[in-house]
């Protein structure tokens, strides 16, 4: 399937949470400008859904001049909030994250307590033009909302302030007179205006409650086009619903359904929502969504999205559903190329590239990098879930694999380090080290349940004597959705020749822990700390 890029007559920007700088777009005039877009647009590849076959949810795009920006929830991981980049729409890089880290209790430490399913949430990523900044907004616990910013979204990103009203769900838009408003709320949608700083509330009032024949709906996402005010809602996990307010951001507000039930373009997927809008330099409309695709996580897709003469958005479908493939977007020459999502890391540098997030704060202690990160022990248990300093990375769909490269001779007796398949139910290939002898191992069975307490700590299911200071750790995941999907392990001791470790290992699907399958390097203590492992090479490749 295929959809063409349409267009409906000249749209203005004036200032929105899109990021574009305020001004008028390129004059283009009726069938001249549309047929001319289609040109532009038919000499690029098409680009295929998911546009990013990696988990990031409720995404939010921005774009600034000729690049455009996307925040993501990251729940438990540390550090929170990535920033995506691209110079296309489709093609994206990981360039940093909005919140160095959780900084907000000790159960993000994994310090007497955990924060799993937790942390960071639906936020949003605005640019202010007056002052050239970033901003990222989200609550944080249900408890109070949090401000950061960053003059480039590499960092450094600092915090700006802490607001008491935990904005859920929220859209930050910067107005046309360069005003910060917030849109927020499940079921019940507020609108508030912060002061001209940034740093507090300084009005807030509710402007809409959904009705009871829509149920539920969150995830605002909050623009200004054309003089009109929207706020985009979603009702999870299947509908789309837009307000719209032709008197100013505090309403009233009427609403439309956008869509509902709507087939999805991944297979085994559910039905794109939550997500942004975006336009382009040629003035063409994009809404990016994702769609639950357990067990891998939720996946961005995008489609074209036109406009009725009386101003609502109209998302383009091929035959009554989202496109699977599309027209990739007419934008000019890129400014610069993005990084691979999958390959080689090596490395080098001085730290972690923006692909690493911990589960939870690390303790910074306890690993260095130099020629590979160093992880030393952080945690005496046996609990994989207690285990600090586990080191995650995504996931690449459909399928993939992740190979590790780990130098062993520091560990000691009692430690376990491993490459492993890290969800609410998880298993690892790895190494044990007892009395004195190192043997590799798979492990099956660390589970927690839907308090997110653990309910088992692992049973091995095979290994292996090992000699010699160093071995690859493989790990292969399966994260087409719709089903539980193997993940298997084996490991090498040349890193050519590879041997098959334990049965195959089942990958729920189960939305409830939100975030999907990672792979995750870790290494703990069950006895005492002391000991270290070295990660000298990750690769992650597709077939």
């Amino acid at each position: 399937m295929s959809c063409s890029e349409q267009f409906w007559g000249r749209r203005q920007v004036l200032a929105s949470a899109t990021g574009l700088v305020t001004g008028s777009l390129l004059p283009l005039a009726g069938a001249s400008r549309t047929a001319a877009a289609a040109t532009a647009a038919g000499a690029a590849a098409p680009y295929t859904n998911p546009v990013i076959r990696q988990d990031f949810a409720h995404i939010d795009v921005i774009r600034v001049g000729g690049t455009y920006y996307a925040s993501a929830s990251t729940m438990h991981y540390s550090p929170g909030a990535p920033v995506l980049r691209s110079y296309d729409l489709v093609n994206r890089e990981i360039a940093g994250h909005s919140v160095p880290v959780l900084d907000f209790g000790a159960k993000h430490d994994l310090n007497g307590a955990r924060g799993y399913v937790r942390g960071v949430w639906a936020s949003s990523l605005a640019y202010r033009p007056r002052n050239k900044i970033f901003y990222w907004l989200g609550q944080i616990d249900f408890a109070r909302t949090y401000i950061y910013t960053a003059a480039a979204v590499e960092g450094p990103w600092n915090r700006l302030t802490t607001i008491s009203t935990p904005y859920h769900d929220a859209g930050l838009l910067v107005d046309s007179d360069d005003t910060l408003y917030v849109a927020y709320g499940n079921t019940t949608i507020s609108v508030a205006q912060l002061s001209p700083d940034g740093r507090s509330q300084v009005r807030t009032q509710q402007v809409f409650t959904a009705p009871s024949s829509v149920g539920t709906l969150e995830g605002s996402r909050f623009y200004k086009i054309d003089g009109q005010y929207y706020i985009f809602l979603t009702r999870p996990a299947n509908g789309r619903y837009i307000l719209k307010s032709s008197s100013g951001p505090f309403g009233p507000y009427t609403m439309r359904q956008v869509l509902l039930d709507l087939r999805g373009p991944v297979a085994g997927g559910g039905v794109p929502h939550q997500g942004g809008l975006v336009q382009t330099q040629s003035g063409a409309w994009y809404y990016m969504a994702f769609v639950d695709a357990y067990p891998g996580g939720r996946v961005p897709v995008l489609a074209p999205v036109t406009w009725t003469a009386d101003g609502w958005p109209v998302v383009q479908l091929v035959n009554g559903a989202w496109g699977a493939s599309c027209p990739s977007p007419a934008v000019p020459a890129p400014a610069g190329q993005v990084a691979p999502m999958t390959g080689v890391d090596t490395f080098d540098g001085t730290g972690l590239k923006p692909n690493w997030e911990w589960n939870h704060n690390p303790d910074n202690t306890r690993w260095s990098v130099g020629d590979g990160p160093t992880l030393r022990t952080a945690t005496v248990s046996d609990d994989l879930y207690w285990a600090r300093n586990t080191l995650t990375h995504r996931i690449q769909g459909p399928t993939s694999t992740a190979t590790a490269l780990l130098d062993h001779p520091a560990m000691r007796d009692g430690d376990r380090a491993g490459l492993a398949l890290l969800r609410d139910s998880s298993a690892w290939v790895g190494l044990k080290r007892d009395g004195g002898v190192t043997r590799v191992v798979m492990v099956g069975g660390p589970a927690m349940d839907g308090n997110w307490n653990t309910t088992g700590t692992g049973t091995e299911l095979a290994s292996a004597p090992v000699s010699g200071g160093r071995l690859w750790l493989r790990a292969n995941a399966d994260i087409r959705p719709g089903a539980a999907r193997p993940g298997t392990f084996s490991y090498s001791t040349d890193g050519i020749h590879y041997v098959r470790l334990g049965p195959d290992f089942s990958m729920g699907d189960d939305w409830r822990f939100f975030m999907g399958y990672r792979f995750a390097l870790s290494n703990h203590a069950t006895q005492a700390l002391g000991g270290a492992v070295r990660v000298t090479r990750f690769e992650l490749a597709t077939p």
